[in-house]
C-alpha cells in the first residue's frame, strides 16, 4: 500500500474526520502511486490516519476508512451498502406511492455521506446505476457489483455503469459506459418508477446523472401544496418532475419550459403517464432567460432549477452573476402574491452566497420578498456532518408581492 505522510501540522482535518486530504498537506509519498492506487495516510511520527484512494491533483486521497480496512475484501463494501440501507430506511420517510414498502427509486450510496468518497449508486426498482467520480473508485465498479448482488439478492437484476461522463477526462477517453452484470440478456434501458404517486420514465443509459434528479423529491411534494387552481412554469425542466406534481395537485394551467428538445419529449412523455388530471400542459423548448424576456404572463407559481452554473472556483464569480440575472428575470414575472421556487445546485456556490445573490436579484426587479422555506436535497442524499460541501443542493420558497 500506498503512504502518504501529511506535513507537521496538517492532520487536523483528518483527525477530524474530513474525508478529503489536499496535495497540499503532503510532506512526502512512499512509492510511487497511479492514479486510483490504495493509499494510507499516516502522520509524521508514522501513525496510520486513514485510508483512501490516491489522485494525482487538489484532492490526492479521498478517504474511505479512519481505521485499518481492507478495500479489496468484499466484506468492506456489503458493510458500506448495508449501513446505506440502514439509513435509507430512516430517512425516506414518507413516499404517498405505497405507504407500506420502499419507493421505487432512492438514492443509496452519496458519496461522503455515505462514507464511499467519489461513489454515487442510484436504485431505479431492480436497477442499480453506478456512478464513479474517481478513478479509484473506477476500478473498485466489478467488487462493488458483486457486493450489491449478495446485498439486494433476487430484488436486483442489473447494474449499470454510468461513470464516462464523471470521470476526469484523459482516464475517461478509454473507458465506456455499460451493464456490469443482468440477470437478462437484452436489459431494457429504462424503466418507470414511482414517487409520492407520480409515475416517471427514467432512462439511465441516455439520460442525464444517472437518469433522474432524486434529490427534488421532497421539493417536488412541497410544491404541489402551493399549485391547486394555479398557472405554474417550471423552468429548466428536464423530465418534467414538478410539471407533473402540480398537474396531480390540481393546477389550472403549467408551462414546461428547457432548451433541449430531448428534455421536453421526456416531460411530455411522463406528463401523459400522469394523466387525468384537470389543468393543461404546455411544453416551449426555448432558453429560458429568452422564455422569461418575451412571456407576457405572470406566474402564481413559478420554479427555476438550472443545472450547475459553476463547477468550479474559478467560474464562481461568473456563476453568480447568472444567478441574480435569471432570478431577477423570473421574480418579474411572477404574479403579486405568487411563490417562486428557485434553486442552485452549484457546490462552490454555498447557501450564504446563494442567499445573497437572490436577494441581489430582488433588488433588481424590485419587488418585495418574503423567505417561507429555506430548501435542500432529498434525505436519502445525507451530508457528512464533518464533510459541509456535501451540501450541494440550496434552495429558497419565496412569496412575491
Amino acid at each position: 500500500m500506498v503512504k502518504v505522510f501529511l506535513r507537521p501540522g496538517k492532520e487536523e482535518p483528518v483527525r477530524r474526520f474530513h474525508p478529503w486530504v489536499f496535495s497540499g498537506a503532503i510532506g512526502r509519498v512512499e512509492g510511487n502511486p497511479a492514479d486510483g492506487d490504495i493509499a494510507g495516510v499516516y502522520d509524521r511520527r508514522g501513525d496510520l490516519l486513514a485510508i483512501g484512494h490516491f489522485h494525482h491533483g487538489s484532492i490526492a486521497v479521498r478517504i474511505l476508512s479512519f481505521e485499518p480496512a481492507d478495500l479489496q475484501h468484499i466484506s468492506f463494501w456489503k458493510g458500506r451498502l448495508e449501513s446505506a440501507l440502514k439509513v435509507r430506511a430512516v430517512a425516506i420517510t414518507h413516499d404517498d406511492s405505497n405507504a407500506h414498502s420502499a419507493p421505487s427509486a432512492f438514492r443509496l450510496i452519496h458519496g461522503e455521506g455515505d462514507g464511499l468518497s467519489g461513489l454515487i449508486v442510484d436504485i431505479y426498482g431492480s436497477t442499480a446505476v453506478i456512478q464513479c467520480h474517481s478513478i479509484g473508485m473506477h476500478r473498485q465498479r466489478a467488487l462493488l457489483t458483486t457486493a450489491l448482488r449478495e446485498v439486494f439478492g433476487e430484488k436486483l437484476e442489473a447494474v449499470y455503469d454510468k461513470s464516462r461522463e464523471s470521470l476526469p477526462p484523459k482516464y475517461a477517453d478509454n473507458q465506456a459506459d455499460g451493464y456490469m452484470w443482468s440477470a437478462q440478456t437484452s436489459p431494457e434501458g429504462s424503466g418507470i418508477i414511482s414517487e409520492n404517486g407520480a409515475r416517471f420514465r427514467v432512462n439511465w443509459e441516455t439520460g442525464q446523472k444517472t437518469g433522474f434528479f432524486l434529490d427534488q423529491r421532497d421539493n417536488r411534494r412541497l410544491l404541489a401544496e402551493f399549485s391547486a387552481g394555479k398557472t405554474v412554469l417550471n423552468a429548466f425542466c428536464y423530465t418534467g418532475g414538478f410539471s407533473c406534481y402540480a398537474l396531480k395537485a390540481g393546477a389550472a394551467q403549467v408551462h414546461s419550459v428547457d432548451v433541449s428538445a430531448k428534455a421536453m419529449e421526456l416531460t411530455a412523455e411522463n406528463v401523459a403517464l400522469n394523466e387525468p388530471y384537470p389543468g393543461a400542459h404546455t411544453c416551449f423548448t426555448d432558453d429560458v432567460q429568452h422564455f422569461l424576456k418575451n412571456t407576457e404572463q405572470r406566474y402564481e407559481v413559478m420554479v427555476i432549477d438550472p443545472p450547475a452554473f459553476a463547477k468550479s472556483l474559478e467560474k464562481r464569480h461568473n456563476a453568480v452573476q447568472g444567478y441574480k440575472r435569471l432570478n431577477a428575470a423570473a421574480l418579474e414575472k411572477v404574479a403579486p402574491g405568487g411563490i417562486l421556487f428557485t434553486f442552485s445546485c452549484s457546490q462552490v456556490v454555498d447557501r450564504t452566497l446563494f442567499y445573497n445573490t437572490v436577494v441581489a436579484g430582488a433588488l433588481e426587479a424590485g419587488r418585495q420578498v418574503r423567505v417561507l422555506h429555506h430548501l435542500t436535497q432529498a434525505a436519502d442524499h445525507p451530508v457528512n456532518l464533518f464533510h459541509p460541501e456535501g451540501a450541494y443542493l440550496k434552495g429558497l420558497v419565496l412569496y412575491v408581492e
